[in-house]
């Protein structure tokens, strides 16, 4: 805009001179015709005043833009000073917070310490007191092992002592058995021979009558007594059912005892909840001198609550460790009545020991009546045989009489003698049963399945309530581990605390990391198994599903996650591989550089072969060639000379004599042969320049 002003003033002006000019051209152009001189003084004076009205005008222009700029300046310098003001009272508010931040850590830095002391204090008396514990559970084992002991003798015992009377009620049924077919025999006898003596017809019919009334009588005899048997037998059958109930009892014993085991983990695991509460009250009395310490205005309200918390859980745990104790008290009440009710059983054990002993002596008298009767038997076999003999001779009457007489006779007297005997064995029977009945009776049987019914019920209560509070234990100790666990590893965070990190640090990248591989293999098991259920849906269509693609066969999941283990492996294979390349390149390179030093400074070349050998050739006489190997059993240092090229200087076999086999010194003989062949190619060189 300057630039337009000053041109159109310049123009304005030129016009205006050139109009004044015209208005006196008559006049002047008189007086320059007169003065040449002036005429030349009025332009220059004209050129003057345009060139300084330019640069005025230029001037000006510049003033315009220096004042722009000026003001320009004068803005940024606000603004500027407006920043710097704006900094430092950023600097002031960041110094301030720092301040409180390092007054923040260094309050906390001493309540971690305390804490730690509290905590190496705590731990101490834990110790001590797992320590103590670990004698009173070692004392409570030792005397625990010897009851075990105690009870595993007595059990063995009384399970021997009942096979035996297992054994024994065997062997009575065995000859009760025996002793009823050897009856049953006897009545088979007993009637033939009544069969027989109806059969003979002899005159007297009234000693004939008298004869049968008397068989008769001994036949209802031998049923009494056979009746008799079968109530023995009756009774042995359930001596048989009580040692099995006994053998039940016994059994129901070992599992009495196995859980007696289990009460003293439970008093364990009591002694464990106690000595849980009273961590758990020191740690409330700790929380208690904190904020007893603190001022009421800079107490949080999260460290009230969890103390409120905390004094509500200690409630709960002295409940249920009361709870637990009076448990206890009770499962000790029902493992001594359990151990009365064993000694009562051990009394009636004792009491049908007796029992079986009564029977078998009753068995033996049944056993020697059983011969009596088998003799009687052989006894009227023979009578009847003489009977036949002498219906069959027939000699005559009055001596048939006296005959049968006589025989009649004497079964009366053996008569009389079976009866003497059945009453003794009847009167014997009725004592051993009443005695029996004094004994054991039905209302011991009944008292005794309802103490077992009773001790059942007991022990499912028991049960019950013993797998709740081990499940409550076992959630105890799963907290217990789960905050032992976070504080170990610094995750644990306590209340009114609040952590600040990094938005990129390693763990946060390592817990990324981690996160996202288990979402991986979350989403491939995930298909996994909808691919399972998908082929277990279709079992019955086996061949379609055979016949799909290849696509579906494989979840895509894990075809990803195969595909980039394969992209892995690929790129790891090409780095070593690359790496390889760049470690074969540097070792040409630092081999031919080892060469040419080797060349340089000893005059010699190496060729290294695969086989170990090396091939060593001097510079000054290309014939004289050594092949060297390692010494065999060696360890790879010594080398042996093995071969030498063709065409060697004629001292060469002489080195090799003294330097390799008297010396015994490879390198003293590849001097030698350096410096011969350094004076072979000198002269050579020096005949050549003489030559030439």
């Amino acid at each position: 805009m300057i630039h337009r002003d000053g041109s159109s003033s310049s123009s304005s002006q030129i016009p205006f001179f050139s109009r004044s000019t015209a208005t006196k051209r008559d006049s002047l152009a008189a007086e320059l015709e007169r003065d040449p001189r002036l005429s030349t003084a009025r332009r220059q004076q004209r050129s003057q005043a345009f060139s300084s009205t330019m640069a005025h005008a230029s001037l000006e222009r510049q003033l315009a833009s220096l004042q722009t700029t000026k003001m320009e300046l004068e803005t940024k310098l606000r603004e500027r000073d407006l920043t710097v003001e704006r900094l430092e009272r950023d600097r002031r508010w960041f110094s301030d917070r720092e301040t409180e931040e390092r007054e923040e850590k260094e309050r906390e830095r001493t309540e971690r310490e305390d804490e730690k002391k509290n905590t190496d204090a705590e731990l101490r008396s834990l110790r001590a007191s797992l320590t103590t514990l670990r004698e009173e559970y070692e004392d409570l084992q030792d005397s625990h092992s010897s009851l075990s002991r105690s009870t595993s003798q007595t059990s063995v015992n009384q399970e021997s002592k009942i096979s035996t009377l297992t054994r024994q009620v065997q062997l009575l049924e065995e000859e009760l058995v025996q002793t009823k077919e050897l009856a049953e025999e006897r009545l088979r006898a007993m009637h033939d021979l009544q069969e027989s003596m109806n059969n003979l017809e002899e005159p007297p019919r009234r000693e004939d009558n008298e004869d049968m009334t008397i068989i008769r009588e001994e036949l209802r005899r031998q049923a009494t007594y056979l009746r008799q048997l079968e109530s023995e037998n009756a009774e042995l059958r359930v001596l048989k059912a009580r040692s099995q109930s006994v053998e039940v009892l016994k059994e129901e014993k070992r599992g009495l005892e196995r859980k007696l085991r289990g009460m003293d983990e439970l008093r364990r695991q009591v002694v464990e909840l106690e000595a849980q509460v009273e961590g758990g009250r020191q740690e409330r009395q700790e929380w208690e001198n904190k904020v007893e310490a603190q001022l009421p205005s800079r107490t949080p309200i999260s460290i009230t609550q969890s103390l409120s918390e905390l004094r509500l859980t200690h409630a709960k745990l002295l409940e249920e460790s009361g709870v637990t104790n009076a448990l206890l008290r009770a499962r000790e009440t029902e493992l001594d009545e359990i151990r009365e009710s064993e000694g009562e059983l051990k009394e009636r054990i004792k009491g049908l020991e007796a029992d079986m002993s009564g029977l078998k002596e009753s068995l033996e008298r049944e056993r020697r009546r059983v011969e009596l009767a088998e003799r009687e038997v052989d006894f009227s076999k023979a009578m009847m045989a003489s009977f036949t003999a002498e219906e069959a001779m027939k000699e005559g009457p009055a001596v048939i009489d006296d005959t049968q007489m006589q025989r009649l006779q004497h079964v009366e007297a053996l008569l009389e003698e079976y009866k003497g005997v059945n009453r003794k064995l009847t009167l014997e029977l009725e004592a051993i049963t009443s005695s029996r009945g004094s004994v054991v009776g039905a209302d011991l049987l009944r008292a005794e399945r309802a103490q077992k019914l009773q001790a059942q019920e007991v022990l499912a209560q028991c049960n019950e309530e013993n797998k709740h509070y081990l499940d409550k234990v076992e959630e105890l100790e799963q907290k217990l581990f789960d905050l032992g666990g976070e504080v170990a590893s610094g995750r644990h965070v306590p209340p009114g605390v609040r952590i600040l990190q990094l938005k990129e640090n390693p763990l946060q990248d390592w817990v990324d990391l981690r996160q996202s591989a288990m979402d991986r293999l979350k989403g491939e098991n995930e298909a996994l198994i909808k691919r399972l259920k998908d082929l277990e849906g279709s079992g019955s269509t086996g061949a379609a599903t055979s016949a799909r693609s290849g696509e579906e066969l494989v979840p895509r999941e894990s075809w990803e996650l195969v595909r980039k283990e394969k992209t892995d492996l690929e790129e790891l294979v090409t780095q070593k591989e690359k790496r390889l390349l760049r470690l074969q390149q540097i070792f040409q390179s630092k081999s031919a550089e080892f060469r040419e030093a080797i060349k340089s400074i000893l005059g010699v070349k190496l060729t290294f072969y695969p086989n170990g050998q090396v091939r060593v050739t001097s510079l000054y006489d290309l014939n004289a060639s050594f092949v060297f190997s390692p010494e065999k059993g060696a360890s790879g240092v010594n080398m042996q000379l093995v071969a030498q090229g063709e065409g060697a200087p004629e001292e060469i076999q002489s080195l090799m004599r003294y330097w390799v086999g008297t010396e015994q010194c490879i390198p003293g003989f590849m001097a030698t042969v350096t410096l011969e062949c350094y004076e072979t190619w000198k002269k050579g060189n020096g005949e050549r320049n003489t030559t030439t």
